[in-house]
């Protein structure tokens, strides 16, 4: 089979290597569509840790950062039950970055990690399920505050992640939703999927939302970019509460004008319930994510809000 090795400098090489075998409670995936991951896949390429303290060590493992993966079961391990050969499943959990991963024609994972998807939809709107699944994870938080039903509901960022943000806000009763970004594609992809509105930033929108200490206009929002910047800008201009979702690297200032009513949400972490809210609302026509996929490769070239590898292509 050809999986994908990333090497240092920009680097990667096809490999050719036996198709594996699952083990106990692993099952082996055909892998139909794997899309990329903005945070891994680009840190990665560019050798930036992706937090304190973390490193790459190139070559990467096979396969690997490949998570965001979609196919069909080709054969499962001992003792898996519930999964059966030929079903359509996606990852949902990436197993580590020291197992092969997903960029591949075939890879191993283990039952517990794939859950079963729609059938009859396009590869590329089941291939993000593990990126929706983290997205979910924070709206059931959100859910559970009562910050989404009926809210002015903003979302700071609009890639991947900003853009199913739009669609779950939505899915889950927003009064309305405001996107932020500073991509005008990005801007009208959003409206596409369900925004009432989308703007840059930077510009002189203060008539709009005026800022603390002044009386602010969204409700509730989270932020799906990570800098300091952008989740200030946000504390800035919500009521309640804001989420955050973008990975944290930087301190942030909670100051006096944000005492009335702020409350600042993290990342709760992945969990199989937020993988099934996720699939539920792709099933049910309310969460669309092939539109997030901006270029479709075969695993030979690499090269753009997300890219779909096509390994069999």
């Amino acid at each position: 089979m050809k999986i994908l090795q990333v090497g240092a400098g920009r680097e990667f090489e096809i490999l050719e290597m036996d198709t594996p075998q699952p083990g106990p409670g692993e099952v082996l995936l055909r892998v139909e569509a794997v899309t990329t991951c903005p945070q891994w896949d680009l840190h990665l390429r560019h050798d930036e840790p992706m937090f304190v303290g973390h490193r790459f060590h190139y070559p990467y493992t096979p396969g690997q950062p490949g998570h965001e993966a979609t196919g069909v079961i080709a054969a499962l391990g001992e003792g898996v039950t519930g999964l059966a050969v030929g079903e359509r499943v996606s990852a949902w959990r990436d197993a580590g970055h020291g197992r092969p991963g997903c960029y591949a024609q075939y890879a191993v994972l283990q039952s517990d990690n794939v859950i079963p998807v729609p059938e009859h939809l396009p590869y590329e709107a089941t291939a993000p399920v593990e990126l929706a699944m983290c997205v979910a994870a924070s709206f059931l938080v959100l859910k559970e505050m009562n910050a989404v039903h009926g809210r002015r509901f903003g979302v700071m960022g609009l890639g991947p992640a900003g853009l199913i943000a739009v669609q779950m806000a939505r899915a889950e009763g927003a009064a309305e939703v405001i996107g932020f970004d500073f991509s005008p594609a990005r801007r009208e992809l959003a409206c596409r999927l369900g925004a009432a509105a989308a703007y840059d930033s930077r510009d002189d929108i203060s008539a709009l939302f005026p800022a603390r200490p002044a009386s602010t206009r969204l409700d509730c929002g989270i932020d799906c970019v990570g800098a300091k910047s952008s989740v200030e800008y946000l504390m800035d201009r919500v009521e309640h509460a804001v989420m955050l979702f973008g990975v944290q690297r930087q301190d942030y200032t909670y100051a006096p004008r944000h005492y009335r009513n702020l409350r600042l949400c993290g990342y709760p972490g992945h969990s199989r319930a937020a993988a099934e809210y996720a699939v539920s609302l792709i099933a049910d026509g309310l969460l669309d994510l092939a539109p997030l996929t901006t270029h479709h490769l075969p695993l030979e070239r690499q090269e753009a809000i997300k890219i779909c590898f096509r390994p069999w292509s």
